[in-house]
């Protein structure tokens, strides 16, 4: 049974990306940054532990205890835990944006970095990256989250060439709209660093950002379910020759070329209209 670590298990892809995986036979280490989420995960029949991004030492605990599990072998993983702070870039403080590098990128090369040396020594392993349509194409108010994003394409990249010569497969999975609650999850980050009323974009926020925030929509119009991205997943790790990025959803197609076939100011034209 070739085994797999997911962060990010408490919700959205995932969540369901641990249960599609185990469902495929895969040997699915589910991991949340809270306990109480690894326990709800563990009554589902996944073995899940915690894993948090933002403290360093329970990377390397997780590590070790699926490496415990499986007697010292790891063949995937799938970097995907992430949260966005939305808010305008003049009014984001560079605490928040350190932080959510630390969530979205640092903890992602961390975790690369400790399952290098295993994939190494047995002689193969993938590691699977969670991107976004916002690690190609920027966004309004989604400073924060569009940087963080575009990082982990160049982290993503450049690891993928290094490790070329080596039996380490480095793979980028890139979603659009998909089903979670990234939203959700977002608002309290956005009432904890963002001062509204202090902001000269005050009205701004209130009539656009806030309404966005707190006002269910119903579902984007190319909107997907979480199944979406782990059916690009298994594809990522079963295909013998698997592929340097997998597009989930039309806008990530569509934004892809966009951005290669139009001037900068053009393509910023089209992204502001929405």
């Amino acid at each position: 049974m070739k085994s797999i670590l997911i962060t990010g298990c408490s919700s959205g892809i995932g969540y369901d990306a641990a249960h599609g995986l185990a469902k495929a036979g895969w040997r699915v280490f589910a991991t949340c940054r809270k306990e109480a989420d690894c326990d709800r995960l563990r009554e589902e029949g996944l073995e899940s532990f915690v894993l948090d991004y933002e403290a360093p030492e329970t990377i390397s605990a997780a590590v070790a205890e699926a490496l415990e599990r499986t007697g010292g072998t790891l063949d995937a993983i799938f970097n995907n835990g992430a949260y966005a702070v939305p808010g305008a870039l003049e009014d984001l403080p560079t605490e928040a944006l350190r932080q959510n590098f630390e969530a979205n990128v640092f903890g992602y090369h961390e975790l690369a970095k400790q399952v290098i040396p295993v994939m190494r020594a047995q002689g193969h392993g993938r590691i699977i990256n969670c991107s976004s349509v916002l690690g190609l194409v920027p966004m309004k108010w989604r400073g924060s989250y569009v940087s963080t994003k575009y990082a982990l394409e160049g982290l993503t990249d450049v690891l993928r060439l290094e490790m070329r010569e080596t039996p380490i497969d480095v793979i980028l999975i890139e979603p659009g709209p998909i089903t979670s609650k990234i939203r959700m999850n977002s608002i309290p980050h956005f009432e904890k660093w963002i001062d509204v009323e202090a902001s000269p974009r005050t009205e701004q926020y209130k009539k656009v950002l806030m309404k966005r925030l707190y006002e269910s929509r119903g579902p984007d119009p190319f909107e997907l379910p979480a199944s979406a991205v782990t059916e690009k997943l298994l594809k990522a790790l079963e295909s013998p020759k698997p592929a340097p990025r997998y597009f989930v959803t039309r806008p990530t197609y569509i934004m892809n070329f966009l951005r290669r076939a139009l001037p900068t100011r053009a393509l910023d034209r089209i992204i502001t209209k929405g």
